[in-house]
């Protein structure tokens, strides 16, 4: 069943029982008026049960004693005898005077409550007064041994005003219900269209209610959720993307060395007449090759292992200061090999972290060789390692043929190289600073890098300390 459906046979459902509830509290109301009526001392002392043809000898002292009041008005409108509470303010009336309080006496709010009684034979009024502190005045009254005109127009009206009450709390019902069914049904429909758009493979849709409500906190989570299902789907798609592209690269990369390998091998096979320098030298071009191959699918394999959720660091604790300079103590010698000039910049202090020594060894490997192969001789090099509130900064820095900007951000891709023209035979396999990305990644750190063409290259390590 639909929500305005609902709505509205609650609703109804509602007035029903508020309907039955209104009679059975006028029933319960009415009870109450006939029960009460008989405690009350204007009902147990009335004018007619204490009227007495000698006025003299009526008993008013239980009249007194409760706060109330008798007068006797004699049949020239003069008040004859007044005893407790009086409410005429002077001794003689006029007829139309008197006629007044008669009709006021029945009057329907009046703070006082009257009893007249008419003495036929001696001609006077005998009128009990008490004070009202609280009274509620509904009461329908059907005289069932006589019946007039007066009789229908009443009853007609009765049916008129009850089928117009009727009607009109059928009506408000109805536009309630629909009133507040829209406050609902409109936000459930927006989520449910958006819901739809991203079942259908729209991951931009989102929900726009404007509510402070419960359906705002819906709307928070909801945009909450679908723009985490898009960036899962966009992640997903450039994985996808990269994946491809990688073995694209894989494939082209491993080619040329393979199709060497072979096209020279062939040579030798079916060449019997090769001298033994040609031969030797075929054999370099094979080798060459093979190493070149069995380089790109180490780093593949490696970089594979480092992205499994089976892979895990040895971490140990140790003085990153004491380890770098271990580090720089290995690789001075291929810096004075290549032609580089260096200096060094290490705290003496100790300071500890943790780390996998064997993967942190590779991380500094492959700055070191994508520094000497790619630079020129009389580049100079400069590492320093400066220390902050929560964490270890190293910077490996040279000054050497920089990085165009158009491929920093992609730098730590696999199979991303400076040189476009370069491939595995020309440069490294391409994967080297992924590799050195994922390894710092798993140490809690991260890695970016500061260069443009012609002004070098600083790499900057993050690692937490403890």
């Amino acid at each position: 069943m639909k929500i305005v459906n609902r709505f509205l046979i609650n609703y109804i459902l509602m007035f029903i029982i508020s309907t039955m509830i209104a009679i059975v509290a006028f029933l319960l109301l009415d009870f109450a008026n006939d029960v009460i009526s008989k405690t009350l001392v204007k009902n147990n002392y009335s004018a007619k049960t204490l009227m007495r043809d000698d006025y003299k000898s009526i008993d008013i002292q239980s009249v007194l004693d409760n706060g109330g009041g008798v007068q006797v008005i004699g049949s020239n409108h003069d008040v004859v005898f007044s005893e407790g509470l009086n409410t005429f303010t002077k001794d003689k009336l006029t007829a139309a005077e008197f006629t007044d309080f008669l009709i006021m006496s029945k009057s329907i709010g009046i703070p006082y409550s009257y009893s007249i009684e008419y003495n036929p034979k001696e001609r006077f009024w005998l009128i009990v007064t008490f004070p009202t502190s609280i009274r509620i005045d509904f009461a329908i009254v059907h005289n069932k041994d006589f019946s007039s005109v007066d009789t229908q127009n009443v009853v007609g009206f009765l049916i008129a005003v009850i089928i117009f009450y009727l009607l009109s709390l059928g009506i408000c019902t109805i536009i309630y219900s629909k009133i507040t069914s829209i406050g609902i049904v409109n936000p459930l429909r927006k989520l449910c269209n958006s819901a739809q758009s991203l079942r259908n493979g729209d991951y931009s849709a989102r929900v726009d209610l404007n509510l402070k409500n419960e359906f705002g906190e819906l709307e928070d989570t909801f945009n909450a959720m679908a723009q985490q299902i898009e960036e899962e789907i966009s992640l997903r798609r450039q994985s996808e993307e990269n994946r491809k592209k990688m073995v694209l690269d894989i494939s082209h990369d491993l080619k040329n060395p393979l199709a060497s390998i072979m096209g020279y091998a062939e040579l030798c096979r079916n060449k019997q007449d090769l001298s033994n320098e040609e031969r030797n030298s075929y054999t370099k071009i094979i080798y060459e090759n093979s190493v070149r191959a069995n380089n790109l699918i180490t780093d593949l394999f490696e970089l594979s292992k480092i992205e499994s959720s089976e892979f895990k660091l040895n971490r140990i604790k140790l003085d990153v200061c004491e380890y770098i300079r271990e580090e720089i103590g290995m690789v001075i010698p291929i810096f004075d090999r290549a032609g580089f000039t260096y200096d060094f910049n290490i705290p003496e202090a100790e300071i500890f972290t943790m780390i996998d020594t064997v993967q942190m060894d590779r991380v500094f490997q492959n700055l070191v060789a994508n520094t000497v192969q790619y630079n020129p001789q009389g580049t100079r090099v400069r590492i320093s390692l400066i220390e902050q509130t929560d964490k270890i900064v190293l910077f490996f820095k040279d000054n050497g043929i920089g990085i165009p900007t158009e491929i920093v951000k992609d730098i730590f891709f696999p199979f991303v190289r400076a040189d476009s023209a370069r491939n595995s035979q020309t440069g490294g396999t391409g994967l080297g600073l992924a590799i050195v990305e994922k390894i710092i990644t798993a140490h809690g750190g991260n890695i970016s890098l500061k260069t443009d063409e012609n002004r070098g290259c600083e790499f900057c390590i993050t690692i937490p300390k403890i």
